[in-house]
């Protein structure tokens, strides 16, 4: 009389999860769905055009080459009447393989921050993966960086108040450019006040290939050959022409970027370098978008600013 109840309840065993398992089927149908909802707004919402009459009355933008790629190109905002203004120059990020000069979520409350406060704003686009490995794209920056040196006055800029910006990859690739800037002035430019790295997991690049676990598009990025790493990553690159940096780093990433920050900080200083590092509980999106809202975090990258070119 008990076989009976037992094999009921060995059935039911079984059954809860053949029942769980059938249903996940449709959860997980679900769960893409609605990534794929997330990622279409996201998507669109960086595609939206901002209103720069809302932003600064008399504000216009340009949008020029500085090389023959499509992508070799920037979007120069100028407040009304530029004349002797500072600039910020910044590069988007993307894992060196997507994103673009014009994505609202890098650029719009920079633009909403600086361009009335009489800066100019200038957005850089680069080559991308696979045309263009992330060596091709430093070289791409400091090309467009002696560019807008070369043409600064005709915007009403000052090329000696330009601060350089960049975000995730665009963050390596200004670190790197802003270690060893002798890339630039080999190129007709000159040496800048000051640049901002917004939070990056290669500023020890050799570190972060060794790594066992490792997103492939770094790979994609930087190659397999240890003896090309070097070249690209900024503690490597250090010199003691190096320009003074502000390295912002994310406390909620897995791989602690800040790690890397302090390190690279910790060397600059030691060539007698300014390079405060700014640790913030924010995710590495929001590293980037929330620059230029209100707050103690922008607060912070303007005083780094003000001490570079004296406003």
């Amino acid at each position: 009389m008990r076989i009976l109840p037992l094999c009921l309840a060995l059935m039911m065993t079984v059954a809860v999860p053949a029942a769980t398992l059938a249903q996940s089927g449709p959860i997980r149908e679900r769960l893409k769905d609605r990534m794929a909802d997330r990622l279409q707004t996201k998507k669109a919402e960086e595609a939206r055009p901002i209103d720069l009459s809302a932003i600064a009355a008399g504000a216009k933008k340009q949008t020029l080459a500085y090389g023959t790629d499509a992508l070799q190109a920037i979007d120069v905002y100028t407040p009304a009447n530029a004349k002797n203004a500072p600039m910020i120059v910044m590069v988007h990020g993307g894992a060196w393989k997507i994103g673009d000069k014009g994505n609202t979520g890098s650029i719009e409350n920079k633009l909403k921050h600086w361009l009335p406060k009489g800066y100019i704003v200038i957005s850089v686009n680069y080559r991308l993966l696979p045309a263009a490995d992330a060596y091709g794209q430093a070289d791409d920056i400091a090309t467009a960086l002696a560019f807008i040196q070369k043409n600064a006055v005709k915007w009403g800029g000052d090329v000696n108040r330009l601060i350089l910006m960049g975000h995730s990859a665009g963050a390596q690739l200004v670190a790197v450019t802003s270690a060893d800037p002798s890339v630039v002035t080999a190129k007709g430019g000159r040496l800048w006040s000051g640049t901002v790295v917004l939070d990056s997991a290669t500023m020890d690049l050799q570190a972060t290939m060794s790594q066992k676990r490792l997103p492939a598009f770094y790979t994609e990025a930087f190659g397999s050959d240890p003896a090309k790493w070097s070249k690209a990553s900024p503690l490597a690159r250090l010199t003691p022409q190096a320009v003074p940096m502000m390295i912002v780093c994310s406390t909620k990433r897995p791989d602690k970027p800040c790690a890397q920050a302090d390190t690279l900080s910790a060397k600059l200083k030691s060539l007698g370098k300014p390079a405060p590092v700014q640790k913030e509980a924010l995710s590495h999106a929001d590293i980037n978008r929330l620059v230029g809202t209100p707050g103690a975090y922008t607060e912070a990258i303007d005083a780094f600013i003000s001490t570079r070119i004296g406003k």
